[in-house]
This record gives structure tokens, sequence and C-alpha cells, in this order.
């Protein structure tokens, strides 16, 4: 009589905050148990990884635009999820915009479950978006089981998803409070933002969003928050000057936290060629020194995530045909290429895998309540990832699993490749199997 579905074995195993030799016993889907190497376990399908692979958890990207239903050329479920199980993540979460309808009711949460259901490779959950006038089904949308609500603080870029203003994110506090709901917030202050040049100098696009466009709007969340008591959570941050005041608002009481993502933590402004707008992103990119200090955030945990907030569009919007920064639609593809992008910095500033599975799976899941996500545990979903940390290889778009082959990382070498993943105990192939979730899952 066997024990397990499944084994895995491994010399270097991230679990419990270390790396160490490890089996994985998983039954049902599920992990049952990690034991030392020492220990046997019995399978009915027992798999050892070769020494130059480490066995992570699954990631969780919490920031994904799929765009589909209404938006479907620029990414969809079946390409996004095929990207992102590449990429070694096996959860990710659907923002409620780029999508049309936008996710801003019930309703909307059912357009957009039954446009993914069977295509899925990976898991995957939904955030609700807040919005002039939707205030109201708020709860409701919490109680269909998305993970929280998004909102933006000055335009969003499309007409369907319109930014709320002080007086209208206090109202949807508010409302979040009757449930303890979460609000995710992009945060930049237009207000503080001018026109960007048009041409092909980033340098004019990077001037007309300064960091003072994010400082003003995360102040004004923090104020907010602290009025209502509501958990709230900046994404993206891309200035450093940010990172003061979570600290004061998180010694002060104010439930939030703060994401930042791939992209902000390995590009910086001076190394952006003219007309190059796969760069553009909105906040942007900044320069090295902001870089570094993005870095030092993350270290101490003032900045508890790396998501990836991939944003495609097709080649057209990007306007390669005149490098135009102020025409280009600004967002970054980078879905599959997270785990190695973030690895290949931050093997070189000394930091371990323990850190990636912290940063890119286990505080990604417990920011929206997916319990059994997230780490290679006793009772967490079988999501697992075999990655050879020390083998490189050099960035072609065209062999992403992206619908569209746009990249800012197009001809770079990256550290470590993707040779394995399990979602719930199955290796992911072609047949999509993943499983749309709800809140609590």
């Amino acid at each position: 009589m066997t024990g397990y579905d499944l084994v895995v074995a491994a010399r270097r195993v991230v679990a419990g905050g270390a790396i160490a030799p490890a089996r994985v016993g998983v039954r049902d889907g599920v992990i049952r148990a990690v034991v030392p190497w020492e220990h046997e376990l019995l399978g009915t399908e027992t798999v050892t990884l070769p020494d130059e692979a480490v066995l992570l958890p699954g990631l969780v990207d919490t920031h994904v635009h799929v765009n589909e239903p209404g938006r479907t050329e620029w990414e969809g479920f079946a390409t996004a999820t095929a990207a992102a199980a590449a990429g070694g993540v096996t959860t990710v979460v659907d923002m409620p915009l780029n999508s049309v309808p936008p996710t801003v009711d019930p309703a909307a949460l059912e357009v957009k479950r039954e446009a993914a259901a069977g295509q899925v490779h990976v898991d995957v959950g939904f955030w609700g978006g807040a919005v002039p006038g939707n205030t109201g089904r708020l709860r409701a949308l919490h109680a269909a089981g998305v993970v929280g609500v998004k909102c933006f603080l000055l335009d969003s870029g499309v007409p369907e998803f319109p930014p709320l203003d002080p007086a209208q994110l206090r109202a949807a506090l508010t409302e979040l409070s009757t449930v303890d709901g979460l609000l995710i917030a992009h945060c930049e202050d237009a207000a503080a933002i001018g026109p960007a040049p048009p041409g092909r100098d980033y340098r004019g696009f990077l001037a007309s969003r300064p960091p003072q466009a994010e400082t003003r709007a995360v102040a004004g969340l923090i104020a907010a928050a602290r009025e209502t008591g509501v958990r709230v959570h900046v994404v993206h941050v891309s200035a450093a000057e940010v990172l003061p005041l979570l600290r004061a608002a998180v010694a002060d009481g104010v439930r939030i936290t703060a994401e930042t993502c791939p992209h902000y933590l390995t590009l910086a402004a001076e190394d952006v060629p003219a007309g190059a707008t796969q760069f553009k992103c909105c906040p942007p990119v900044r320069d090295a020194v902001n870089r570094d200090a993005l870095w030092a955030g993350l270290a101490d945990g003032t900045l508890s995530c790396v998501v990836s907030d991939h944003s495609p569009c097709t080649p057209e919007l990007k306007r390669f045909d005149t490098g135009d920064f102020a025409a280009a639609w600004g967002g970054i593809s980078s879905l599959q290429l997270s785990l190695p992008v973030v690895w290949t910095a931050a093997v070189a500033r000394g930091l371990s895998l323990v850190d990636i599975a912290l940063w890119m799976a286990q505080r990604p899941a417990e920011l929206v309540g997916l319990r059994s996500k997230g780490s290679i545990a006793p009772g967490f979903d079988a999501d697992l990832v075999a990655f050879a940390p020390d083998q490189e290889f050099t960035v072609d778009p065209h062999a992403l699993r992206h619908r569209n082959p746009v990249s800012p990382y197009a001809g770079r070498t990256l550290r470590g490749v993707v040779r394995d993943t399990w979602l719930r105990g199955e290796r992911v192939g072609d047949a999509p199997r993943g499983r749309l979730l709800r809140r609590g899952d």
C-alpha cells in the first residue's frame, strides 16, 4: 500500500524559512508530509530532482492584468496562465480592469469567471473594483468571493474604470469596514503629474511623473485608512520616497502594506534607450539609486511582496513606429519572467531563494487570504516548482507564452530556469486544469 500519490525528493527544498534536503509527500493534491531526506516516503510516483534543481513553492502573483473579455487581443486567460506556469507561477489574481466589463459588480465577476472557465493552466482568483457609483455593490462583490477591491486615485487609462476622489475613497472604505475587506490602490496624484512631452526621450516622460505624485497619493490613502480602520495596500511602489510614509503609518497602527515589481527592482531610468517604449509603465521606472532603496525596503519589510503587474497590450499600442513615450501605452509584460528577473538581481545582492519564496509566494498568498497557497508545508496545495537557479538563458520575447512578444528584457541574460511545475500535485501540461478561486481558498 502506497502512502502518497506523489513524492518529490530534492537535495534543496525551500520550506519553513530554510533550504534543506527533504521529501514532500502529496495525496489528493495536498501536501501531507515534508520530511528530511533520510526518511523514506512511498508514493505511486516518485520524482527525484537533479542536484542542480531546487524545489520551490509555486509562486503567487496577485497583480496580473489578463484583460479578457473585451481586450483579449492584449492577453487572455489561456495565454496568461500558460505563461504563468512556464514561469513557476501557480496562482494568479486577475485585476478588475482592463477587461470589458470591468469587475465592479457580481454580474461582471460572473462574466469574468465564465470567460476563464476551462481555459486556465494555473489557479486564478479575482479582484473586484471600486469606482464612482458602485459603493453599494462592494459588499456583494466581497460576498461573491473577490479577494479585495482595487481603486485608482487618478485616471486609469481606460474610460470604463474611472478613479475615486477623496470623498469616494472614504465612502468605499467605510463600506468595506462592515466586512473587514481589503482595498488596494494605484497611488499617483494627478495634480502632481504634468503632460509628458512628445518624443523618444525617456527622461521627459519620467519627469512628468515625479516621486511627489506617489507620496501625495499614499499620504491621502494613509489618512483615509487611519480614519476608517480598513486594511489597505499600495500597489506597484516605484518611488523610494514612499517608504518613510509607510513605515510611519505602520508604527502608528495603520493597517497598510505595499508591494513592488520586478521592473522597479531590476531596471533603471538611465539605461532606457531612446524610443524603447517597451520600458514605459506607470508609475515609471526610476534611477538606480531609487532601485537600491526599494531593495532596502524589501529587506526591512516595508515592502511585503514582489508581484509582476503584468500589464500587456498589442505591439501597435506601444508605438514602436515612432518611439513616442507620450503616446505609447504604459505597461510591462513580465509574468513568465518574474522569477528569473528577480532572482538574477537578488543573487547578485547576496540574497537567497528563501527570500524569493517569502516575497513572491508566501506573502502574496497571505495578502489576499489564499490560505492553501504559497508554502511547502502540510495542509497546503501541492503547488511546486523545480527551479535550476544557476542555469542561464537569453530572453527571446517570441519564445515566451505571453500573447504578444513585447518585453523590456529582450536580449538579457537571466539566471534561473523553471524545469517543472506541479499544480495540486499534477504536472502542468497542455490541458488546462486550473481552478477558479474564491477568497479563503
